[in-house]
C-alpha cells in the first residue's frame, strides 16, 4: 500500500497530518534553497565590499564602490550610518564616538534580521515535524486497532498491516525534520561568521571616524 492509499482510507486527523508534514517539508526547503543561495553570495559580497571600502580614497568614494559589490546591502548600511546626524536631533547628542556606536548598533541590527530571517521556520519545523508524525503514527494505529477489534476474530496480519501502514507518519515526520535541523546548523555558522566580520568592520569603521573611541572603550 503506497502513501497515497493510506491517505484516502486515514480520517481527518490523518489527512490534516500529512497535510501539515507536507506543507512543512515545502517551506523548509523552500528556506534551505533560498537561504544557501543567499549566504554564499553574500559572504562573497562581504568579502568584495570590505576590500574595496577600504581601497576607496575616502567614505564618499567607498560608498559609490560598495553599490556594485554589496549586493544583498550588508556592509553599505553600516557605511551610511556613519553620516551625521541632522543638528538638534537627539542622534546629535554626546560625542562623535556615541553617536556612531548608536548608530552602527541599529545598523548590525537590521543587517542580523536580514541575515536570519528564515532560521526561526528552520527552527520550528526541526522542532515540531517528530512529534506530528508521532502524533499521526499513535492516531493512525488507534483508528487501525479500532476497525480490527470491531471486525471480530483478529490475526497477526490484520494487525500488522494497519499498524506498519501507520509507522509511516513517523518516518515522515524525521524525514521532514532532519533536512531542517541541518540546514538550521549549518546557516547558523555561516550567518555567526559573516555576523562577527560585520561587527569587526563596524568597529573598524567607528576607530575610523571617531579617532579617540578606541582609546575611551580602554
Amino acid at each position: 500500500m503506497n502513501i497515497g492509499q493510506l491517505l484516502r482510507q486515514g480520517d481527518a486527523v490523518t489527512q490534516a497530518v500529512a497535510v501539515l508534514l507536507l506543507a512543512m517539508s515545502v517551506a523548509s526547503w523552500v528556506v534551505i534553497l533560498w537561504k544557501g543561495w543567499l549566504l554564499r553570495r553574500a559572504g562573497r559580497d562581504v568579502r568584495r565590499s570590505t576590500a574595496a571600502f577600504w581601497q576607496a580614497g575616502s567614505v564618499e568614494e567607498a560608498q559609490q564602490r560598495l553599490a556594485a559589490f554589496d549586493r544583498e546591502g550588508l556592509v553599505l548600511p553600516l557605511v551610511e550610518a556613519t553620516r551625521p546626524p541632522a543638528p538638534g536631533a537627539l542622534a546629535a547628542a554626546g560625542e562623535r564616538a556615541q553617536q556612531l556606536t548608536r548608530a552602527l548598533r541599529d545598523a548590525l541590527h537590521r543587517t542580523s534580521d536580514k541575515l536570519q530571517f528564515g532560521q526561526v521556520l528552520l527552527a520550528s519545523v526541526g522542532s515540531i515535524a517528530p512529534f506530528l508524525g508521532l502524533l499521526g503514527t499513535v492516531w493512525g494505529i488507534y483508528h487501525a486497532l479500532s476497525g480490527i477489534a470491531g471486525a471480530g476474530q483478529i490475526t497477526i496480519d490484520q494487525v500488522a498491516g494497519p499498524v506498519g501502514e501507520a509507522l509511516v507518519m513517523t518516518a515522515a515526520g524525521l524525514a521532514v525534520a532532519i533536512p531542517a535541523v541541518l540546514g538550521y546548523n549549518v546557516f547558523g555558522r555561516v550567518i555567526a561568521r559573516l555576523e562577527a566580520d560585520l561587527e569587526g568592520f563596524a568597529r573598524d569603521l567607528r576607530e575610523l571616524l571617531a579617532p579617540g573611541a578606541a582609546a575611551a572603550d580602554e
